[in-house]
């Protein structure tokens, strides 16, 4: 399940969105000092952090095509974590 984003409105649906990177002179500088005081560093990458989030508001989406249940066709859900293409981030 995936969300439409397109269909978000900053200001309306979210506040804003950004994806915290580091510079790559911040990476270099950090390795050289690791390097240079023998540290050992390692590396790992959550891929499923993001999907563990609470949302930190109430998020409704609607019933995608192909999925309507048929006794409501007109309800929507209440997010009870992220989904992809969300612009809200936990």
């Amino acid at each position: 399940l995936v969300a439409t984003e397109y269909r978000q409105e900053e200001g309306i649906d979210f506040e804003e969105s950004f994806a915290p990177v580091a510079h790559i002179e911040a990476i270099h500088i950090f390795i050289a000092n690791a390097i240079s005081r023998n540290i050992t560093v390692y590396q790992m990458d959550v891929k499923m952090a993001f999907l563990n989030g609470d949302l930190k508001e109430e998020v409704y989406v609607s019933q995608q095509e192909g999925f309507v249940d048929p006794d409501h066709p007109t309800h929507v859900y209440r997010l009870k974590k992220v989904l992809y293409g969300l612009k809200h981030a936990p």
